[in-house]
């Protein structure tokens, strides 16, 4: 008696993954790789994969357009924070003692126009070493917010 190829035989090609084979669905179904190939061209196995394939990578590029969304917003939330918090300093310290607030200001609204995508000194700018220079100095000062400024 002949071995009839049943109807979820594509789920389980499909479930293989990048590896799959008709040969590997026909040992699963001891039927003959003859027979998973005429299944395969009548039922259009290799279109549904491409489809499905298709679909997959549209959902995931949809997830990493959120995802960056997301990441610019949060980030667009903090450079804000900064400017906040920047300004508020400025208007406690008199200009000579606010020049951090002023460095702040202007690393926040600069990194601000390029989140959003405003064209501008992008290529003047590396912020990875602004940020490392800013932070080896904050951190020299030893947590004294004004050491070394005349008062």
């Amino acid at each position: 008696m002949r071995r009839r190829i049943p109807a979820d035989a594509f789920d389980y090609y499909h479930g293989l993954g990048p590896g799959r084979s008709y040969a590997a669905v026909a040992r699963h179904f001891k039927v003959s790789v003859r027979g998973v190939t005429k299944r395969a061209l009548k039922d259009g196995w290799q279109e549904r994969i491409a489809r499905i394939e298709a679909a997959a990578r549209e959902k995931a590029d949809q997830k990493a357009a959120e995802s960056l969304e997301a990441i610019n917003v949060r980030h667009l939330q903090m450079l804000r924070a900064i400017q906040a918090k920047a300004l508020q300093g400025l208007q406690r310290l008199s200009l000579d003692h606010g020049m951090d607030c002023v460095r702040a200001l202007e690393l926040a609204i600069r990194q601000e126009r390029i989140v959003i995508g405003e064209p501008g000194d992008r290529t003047a700018v590396d912020v990875q070493d602004v940020i490392r220079r800013e932070y080896e100095r904050w951190m020299t000062r030893g947590g004294d917010e004004h050491a070394g400024e005349d008062t």
